[in-house]
């Protein structure tokens, strides 16, 4: 299955498919206790980074409405 990641409105990114999620020092994160699918923070509250914990909706996170277009160049 191809990666496919989703954005949750005000919530976090859904990530599901073949993907291999490395850390800031090139480790890899173990994912399958998780299932086929994770939650990736972007509100930055989560006490369980880089995964969603729900923080968002406490914290009252606003993200942006849209992706931003990117010019051709």
């Amino acid at each position: 299955m191809p990666t496919k990641i989703t954005i949750r409105p005000n919530g976090p990114y859904l990530v599901e498919g073949d993907f291999e999620l490395i850390d800031v020092n090139g480790s890899k994160i173990d994912t399958s206790a998780r299932g086929p699918r994770i939650a990736l923070c972007r509100c930055g509250g989560s006490v369980t980074k880089p995964f969603c914990d729900g923080t968002h909706s406490k914290v009252g996170f606003k993200a942006a409405e849209a992706a931003v277009a990117q010019e051709k160049k």
